[in-house]
């Protein structure tokens, strides 16, 4: 799938395209339904489907203090995008010219002249614009005047509760990867390369493959039991991971810390992808090592169950 940035030209080929526009991050239920309509749309007409999303994201631009939130990168997006039956990920560079361009400018513009979009779907509440002064109703009456047909669609609900980005990440944060899996349509995962830690847990049995979070939510601290992917290869794996601070020794550092099942290979640098399925227990400070491997060996236990 071809990855495309706003500030540059569309390629002759991409043009006249249906856009599905949002932030997308999570791509959960109502995401998805949103693409669907775009991809239904341009199929039907012959056009290309792309995907514009943000990045970084506008309140991560607005509010560089709140703590990390991300649930996917773009990479993990972009794969999503290509599943989905899109042609094109467009990513707008969410910085302090796009945040100051009015409504009517980002439409006439940006998505009229420049990208020439022929249709643009979004969710209802959807806005954008300097200030948020572009509505969907601003979408529909700007685009008509530049030939940009504008399409809503409705929030999906689960559980009588609308899907929302804010509903997975409460989710992950009270440790309820079930309810995160059924809203996203997966399990949240983390993406990132395996690094070089203190390598005390191949001195008691257990070695991790060590990464850091970056600009990901923090789900609940704890255990969880996961499976991962190896991207270089291909290669699933099964396995228990800590993800938290690492209580019991100093100091402390939040890393994703997973132990895989059976296996023995060299992972350091290579990038893998773990995904979170149960969460086992909350994050514990133990008073020996000995204590800790025989908790270790309790929670592999139970993931290897779970897992099954």
């Amino acid at each position: 799938m071809i990855r495309l940035d706003h500030r540059d030209p569309v390629p002759e080929g991409l043009r006249g395209a249906v856009l599905a526009l949002g932030n997308f991050d999570g791509f959960h239920l109502g995401h998805q339904k949103v693409v669907a309509e775009a991809v239904t749309w341009a199929q039907s007409e012959g056009r290309p489907a792309i995907v514009a999303t943000f990045d970084p994201h506008p309140v991560r631009h607005f509010a560089p203090h709140i703590p990390p939130f991300r649930l996917t990168t773009l990479d993990q997006r972009q794969e999503l995008f290509a599943a989905a039956g899109a042609d094109a990920m467009l990513v707008f560079h969410f910085d302090g010219e796009l945040a100051g361009t009015e409504a009517e400018d980002f439409v006439g513009k940006l998505l009229g002249s420049h990208i020439g979009a022929r249709g643009v779907v979004t969710g209802e509440d959807f806005t954008f614009g300097k200030s948020r002064g572009g509505t969907t109703q601003v979408l529909a009456e700007c685009g008509k005047a530049h030939g940009i047909e504008a399409r809503t669609v409705g929030p999906v609900t689960e559980s009588g509760m609308v899907v929302s980005s804010s509903r997975v990440r409460d989710a992950l944060k009270a440790g309820e990867c079930a309810v995160a899996a059924r809203l996203m349509t997966r399990p949240f995962a983390v993406r990132g390369a395996v690094q070089h830690g203190d390598k005390r847990g191949r001195t008691i049995g257990y070695p991790t493959a060590n990464m850091e979070f970056g600009h990901y939510l923090r789900p609940r601290f704890g255990i969880y039991a996961v499976t991962a992917r190896i991207l270089d290869s291909g290669q699933d794996l099964k396995g228990a991971a800590n993800i938290g601070i690492r209580p019991t020794f100093d100091p402390p550092r939040e890393w994703i810390e997973p132990y895989f099942f059976d296996f023995s290979g060299n992972l350091y640098g290579r990038e893998i992808e773990v995904a979170l399925h149960h969460f086992l227990r909350p994050e514990e400070k133990f008073d020996s090592l000995d204590a800790l491997t025989t908790q270790m060996a309790k929670d592999c236990a139970r993931a290897k169950e779970l897992l099954a």
